[in-house]
């Protein structure tokens, strides 16, 4: 019988369970977290067969999943290192981040043991295994790191995950590192940097923070991201990230200093640059990255409106992750944006709302 370690029950450890769980029924799957509520959720759901009370219970297992924070996955493998493993098992991890992590596999490496870096781009606002869904990965890139197609244990790894319905992506740990720097790692700083910045201009008006919604809460929903979780990827991604904040320091200083020389000229230039990249970004241009699709409509100012839309998209079976009402209006109307992890879901639920005569004001 195949044997599967995972060590992190949270959303992505708990979720690739549950698509080995469906494409691999036979498997023998052991979880072990940290939290022993998550262990026993996972348990009384089948979604693992036993828990774990250490890493040593994975020396019988023929795949081993680290699904941890990047500080405790770099432990873990100086630790696996240690241990009798199976001489073909197969080690992979989900960190963030994959130089430190190929560098802590190399005493795994030197004794044959095949260790994969692995990184599903792909997340929720919900966190912990009750969150875990098998269809979280679905068309997002899942990056495979320093490994070759042809890899025997790289194709084990892809069937085992195979449900997981992802797009491999074969890349080198730097240029990972630097890519998930520039567009999550500095976005999330960025975005918290933003609101505590925000929170001391507010402090002596709390009125401040209460109208901080519409567009506010739109570009620094990633804010409320694990603190933990991002206290790790920054250590181990420091030089790549303190560089891309030096970058984003400069381009802040270039517009203001447009500003100060009210030089409209380049005031201009700098809107229209950011407009245009941003509108090239999108699924038909460079393949589809993670992401939420946002949809925004207008809704009467009336009791029941919103139940009604939420009534039709369940009649429809259109899964809606988020809902947000936007609370400083430029239309008449309120104005809600429903946000869903899957593009089809968006266009089905643009077009159902459409019939019902519900008006769209955009999609993000």
């Amino acid at each position: 019988m195949t044997t599967v370690f995972i060590k992190g029950l949270g959303l992505i450890g708990s979720s690739l369970v549950r698509a080995i769980r469906a494409q691999h029924p036979t498997f023998k799957i052991i979880g072990n977290d940290i939290d022993e509520k998550a262990c026993s959720y996972a348990l009384e759901h089948k979604i693992i067969d036993q828990a774990a009370t250490d890493l040593d219970e994975a020396a019988a297992a023929d795949f081993i999943i680290l699904a941890t924070p990047v500080s405790t996955i770099i432990n873990d493998l100086q630790q696996l290192a240690k241990l009798p493993l199976k001489k073909k098992v197969i080690i992979s991890d989900v960190g963030s981040t994959k130089q430190e992590v190929l560098k802590a596999a190399i005493p795994l490496q030197k004794k044959g043991i095949t260790f994969i870096g692995g990184h599903p781009m792909a997340g929720s606002h919900k966190t912990g295994v009750t969150a875990g869904r098998i269809d979280l990965f679905e068309n997002a890139f899942y990056f495979l790191v320093e490994t070759e197609s042809n890899n025997p244990a790289c194709l084990q790894l892809q069937n085992l995950l195979q449900r997981t319905r992802v797009k491999w992506l074969l890349i080198s740990s730097k240029e990972h590192d630097q890519l998930v720097g520039q567009i999550s790692h500095l976005p999330h700083v960025i975005a918290s940097s933003l609101v505590n910045q925000t929170q001391h201009f507010f402090e002596d008006s709390p009125l401040g923070m209460r109208m901080a919604a519409g567009g506010f809460k739109s570009i620094t929903r990633i804010a409320s991201s694990d603190p933990v979780m991002w206290s790790a990827i920054l250590q181990s991604n420091s030089k790549i990230i303190v560089h891309q904040i030096e970058q984003y320091i400069r381009e802040l200083e270039n517009i203001k200093r447009a500003i100060e020389n009210n030089d409209q000229t380049r005031i201009f230039s700098f809107f229209e640059s950011a407009k245009n990249s941003r509108d090239q970004l999108g699924p038909e241009k460079v393949g589809q990255l993670p992401d939420f699709f946002d949809l925004f409509i207008n809704i009467p100012d009336q009791v029941g409106a919103i139940a009604d839309i939420t009534h039709l998209l369940a009649l429809n079976q259109i899964n809606l992750v988020n809902i947000h009402i936007l609370e400083i209006r430029e239309d008449i109307d309120g104005v809600l944006q429903l946000t869903f992890m899957r593009e089809e879901d968006r266009v089905q639920a643009e077009k159902k709302l459409s019939q019902n005569n519900y008006v769209v004001l955009r999609r993000d």
